[in-house]
């Protein structure tokens, strides 16, 4: 049994690298405060509703690892209670990697990225897949989307934690970035017009 929540990625072996390389002393403290938090907070939940895309890391039974992009509309993720997400697993490319690694291996990783604003957050966890659950299926599909279900993936926390924004590439929606654009174009349509009526009225 973990002894803090942090042991889920701090094994053994990185903690001697943290010791070594001089950063061990600063995460005993985080681990002495409880280490990271295991319960989904109102702040991870408004965090979670806003993503439109998420990765998802498994591995197989030999360890081998694996990360899937999953995206859908902004809520696609669900938060199921305090310690469970769900999201519907949408027909692709039908190589089924995420699911076999699944069956053999419930290990699982979420990591969160929200490039607007620098921010990403890490998920640890055990997931599973849920097939033919119609009523699960029916509840995690987003309205109006159009995409083919297979599969529930349900994700169970272990540990979370808010990653430092550092290198995070700054990247705006091209949605936000059209909305903005529109704006802008309205308001010089305005100057515009003003300025001409300045100038029908100069000439009078």
């Amino acid at each position: 049994m973990l002894k803090s929540t942090t042991d889920i990625a701090f094994t053994p072996t990185v903690k001697a690298i943290q010791a070594r390389l001089g950063s061990r002393a600063s995460y005993a403290k985080l681990e002495q405060r409880g280490g990271w938090q295991d319960r989904i907070t109102p702040e991870l939940t408004a965090f979670i509703a806003e993503r439109d895309s998420v990765y998802l890391a498994t591995a197989n039974a030999a360890g081998q690892p694996y990360i899937q992009h999953r995206g859908g509309p902004k809520g696609f993720l669900r938060v199921l209670d305090e310690r469970t997400l769900g999201l519907a697993d949408y027909r692709g490319n039908r190589q089924y990697i995420t699911a076999g690694n699944l069956s053999e291996n419930d290990r699982a990783f979420l990591l969160l990225m929200d490039y607007e604003h620098r921010q990403r957050i890490k998920i640890w966890g055990r997931a599973s897949a849920v097939e033919d659950d119609a009523g699960l299926q029916s509840r995690l599909m987003p309205p109006g989307y159009k995409a083919t279900v297979e599969r529930v993936i349900l994700f169970r926390i272990e540990a979370w934690d808010v990653n430092c924004p550092r290198h995070i590439p700054l990247m705006i929606p091209a949605a936000e970035v059209a909305r903005r654009a529109e704006h802008y174009e309205a308001r010089i349509a305005q100057i515009e017009a003003a300025l001409a009526q300045l100038q029908r009225d100069g000439h009078r």
